[in-house]
């Protein structure tokens, strides 16, 4: 398994994505820090908040190289990522979790929609049978 925290700047505020990768799979998870974090305060809230964060569901992908041993080429690789923003799988993670979310909030206003309809119906019910009896 290999994790990787990816810290950059997303209008207004300091935004950590996390990347785990386990062979061909890819599950990422966002977290928006605020002010720009330092070093000692990113291990920090590592230690207290790592288990809490909600991985988005697995995407399957190439398996990971390893890192290019040239420096040269490092650098290279990351202006390009830097340019390039957040990586493609994790944004396609990121987005399975969106849209299981959207997914559950919806069929939850449905649920909620449908009882307010019956509460509404049952409503005009009672108000019929009262008129019929003359109160």
């Amino acid at each position: 398994m290999r994790i990787t925290l990816t810290v950059f700047f997303e209008s207004p505020f300091y935004v950590g994505l996390f990347e785990r990768q386990e062979g061909t799979r890819l599950s990422a998870a966002r977290v928006v820090f605020g002010a720009e974090p330092t070093g000692p305060e990113l291990l920090s809230w590592l230690q207290e908040h790592y288990a809490s964060l909600t991985f988005s569901p697995c995407v399957e992908g190439a398996k990971a190289e390893p890192a290019a041993a040239n420096p040269k080429r490092r650098l290279r690789e990351a202006a390009r990522f830097r340019t390039a923003g957040v990586g493609t799988r994790a944004q396609q993670a990121l987005q399975l979790a969106r849209e299981a979310h959207q997914l559950l909030r919806q069929q939850h206003a449905r649920e909620q929609r449908a009882q307010e309809q019956e509460r509404q119906f049952q409503l005009r019910q009672e108000r019929k049978k009262a008129r019929h009896r003359g109160h």
